[in-house]
């Protein structure tokens, strides 16, 4: 299982997710981004299930896409996810996934912040040893 800090930032948060594998890190950094929008994100029920599927130039524009999906899918249909089943291609380019979660419920859920984006300004994607870091940018 990975793990996710944030680090301080002019304006905005800093996200650091650290796993053994790009799956991993992928899984991670999704439950790190809805663990900063809603306090108690293992008080959101896999309720009801969607599928994502994403294709980009690199692993690290894929991290990106993922996550912002992941935003938008929030902040339009006002729902939160807690399960994030998700498969990469061996290059790391291409994501399929399936995300649960249910609608946005305020006498349960304590919502923290508002994330508006994961920006590509200060991201990166590295493999260190046996670990992949990510560190990324969100736009609060």
């Amino acid at each position: 299982m990975g793990t996710v800090e944030h680090f301080e930032h002019t304006a905005d948060v800093g996200f650091r997710v650290r796993a053994g594998d790009l799956t991993d890190l992928f899984r991670t950094a999704a439950e790190g981004l809805f663990d900063y929008i809603v306090v108690n994100r293992n008080d959101v029920k896999a309720i009801e299930t969607e599928t994502v599927s994403l294709q980009a130039e690199t692993p690290g524009d894929l991290l990106i896409d993922w996550l912002n999906e992941l935003i938008f899918r929030c902040e339009t249909t006002h729902r939160l996810y807690t399960r994030f089943d998700l498969t990469l291609s061996e290059d790391g380019r291409k994501l399929d996934a399936s995300i649960a979660g249910e609608a946005i419920d305020r006498d349960r859920h304590m919502l923290d912040h508002e994330v508006k984006a994961v920006t590509q300004h200060g991201a990166s994607l590295r493999h260190e040893g046996d670990a992949w870091i990510a560190e990324l940018i969100l736009d609060i």
